[in-house]
């Protein structure tokens, strides 16, 4: 007990020394913390960033069992980790400057979300245009990222900022239209490119049914967490690729509850414990009452 109470003082005269800046100054510490791994979850650089933490934990546990090549060799390949680390996070930290450096300061602090509305939207009319590319069998890929951001494909392609509209789909995948070649990016419910260039699928086993635009949109799936969607130019079939893997062959129908499935929230409101506990006693209620009205 008297260890304990001597903790206790200890930890209140601690906090005593605390200032207000100290707090300030943790809390912005902590927040650019937060960020910055925010920023690297919602890239691919996510695995490489994981490759570091797991060589800084092998040289604190070279030091602790005493392993010294190890840990020579670990400590020289940190010393000129520093460079390799400031050219492999570029096109992060260029990412982040470019947003200090903007007018909108705000995006550095925030994250746009797209509202349930805006991606039903984007779902409904992604389904009636691919319903006509498939029957007039004009070839089409859509790519609907999710939490890793696909800004160097946006860059090889044109940058757009529109609702994703059937019509328009329709003509920007017409095969004499200047757009059609590249993949549609859409990002939080909206249009934001359009004739992106997508990475190749570097799967030997795939088919050799599947032409360039099947392969660029499984590479897109294998490379990032995105939902990509493809109408074949031959054959009209629609097929939807989602971590590498691909849906061949599906009906309207399947494609619109595949797409809901992956890019809607998997727990709608009326499926939340609160929802359904006030269904429930809504339930008893209304039994009670019919009971009562029996009776009388």
């Amino acid at each position: 007990m008297e260890q304990i109470a001597a903790v206790a003082r200890g930890m209140v005269s601690n906090f005593g020394v605390v200032s207000i800046t100290d707090i300030i100054d943790i809390a912005i510490m902590a927040f650019l913390i937060y960020k910055f791994i925010d920023l690297i979850r919602s890239t691919s650089s996510g695995k490489v960033a994981k490759g570091v933490i797991l060589i800084l934990v092998a040289l604190g546990l070279s030091n602790i069992f005493r392993l010294y090549t190890v840990n020579f060799l670990l400590s020289k390949a940190l010393e000129y980790g520093v460079l390799a680390l400031v050219i492999l996070f570029q096109p992060e930290l260029r990412k982040l400057l470019e947003q200090v450096g903007s007018s909108n300061f705000g995006k550095v602090f925030s994250s746009r979300q797209a509202a349930p509305d805006e991606l039903d939207n984007a779902i409904a009319q992604t389904v009636e245009a691919y319903t006509a590319l498939s029957k007039s069998k004009t070839g089409a890929l859509m790519v609907f990222e999710r939490k890793n951001m696909l800004d160097d494909a946006i860059r090889t392609g044109t940058a757009l900022d529109t609702v994703v509209n059937a019509e328009l789909l329709k003509n920007i995948f017409w095969n004499k239209a200047p757009l059609h070649d590249g993949a549609v990016i859409v990002r939080n419910g909206r249009i934001v490119g359009a004739g992106c260039m997508l990475p190749m699928s570097g799967n030997v086993n795939l088919s050799r049914e599947l032409g360039m635009r099947h392969r660029a949109g499984i590479g897109a799936s294998e490379q990032t967490d995105a939902v990509v969607a493809i109408v074949s130019e031959e054959t009209g079939s629609i097929s939807v690729a989602v971590g590498g893997m691909l849906k061949r062959h599906l009906a309207p129908e399947t494609l619109e509850r595949l797409l809901r499935n992956e890019l809607l929230p998997e727990r709608t409101e009326e499926e939340t414990p609160f929802n359904r506990l006030s269904a429930l006693f809504r339930g008893k209620k209304e039994g009670q009452e019919n009971g009562e009205n029996k009776e009388k």
